[in-house]
């Protein structure tokens, strides 16, 4: 057992194992599960591109391909929050902000969505919140690379 109160036990490599605060895995659930949620628009993008005919082609593929580096940008995010990286904070912060802003946008409008925008904010706001509890802080300080 090492000094460390981070490291509770050894990899099959002999490389320490960090242990997380319950607050840190909580926000990496939420973030894996909101790049879950981006991977499978982008699979229902994808397959909406090969059976219907879009309006404007381009802006459906533009949207798809954005819809799917938001799904890898998020998964890096949640990856490296058990990693302990500072610059989640931040990147976390911007998806979020985007996030709510479409939830927000799901309220209104000719065809009004409300139960979107509900699944859309609850999850935004929860990962806001959890960025700056104390033992998230904590574990995400370390400046490395």
């Amino acid at each position: 057992m090492s000094n460390s109160p981070n490291v509770a036990e050894f990899d099959n490599e002999g490389s320490p194992r960090p242990r997380h605060h319950g607050l840190v895995l909580l926000l990496a659930g939420v973030l894996f599960l909101e790049a879950t949620a981006l991977a499978a628009a982008t699979v229902y993008l994808v397959v909406e591109l090969m059976v219907d005919r879009p309006d404007s082609f381009v802006s459906a593929v533009a949207l798809t391909v954005c819809a799917a580096i938001a799904a890898v940008w998020v998964g890096a995010i949640a990856v490296n929050t058990l990693r302990g990286r500072a610059w989640i904070r931040g990147a976390a912060v911007v998806v979020q902000v985007l996030i709510a802003a479409v939830a927000l946008g799901s309220f209104q409008g000719v065809l009004p969505r409300a139960d979107i925008g509900w699944l859309l904010l609850f999850p935004a706001i929860a990962v806001m919140v959890l960025l700056f509890t104390k033992p998230v802080l904590a574990e995400t300080s370390r400046r490395d690379t």
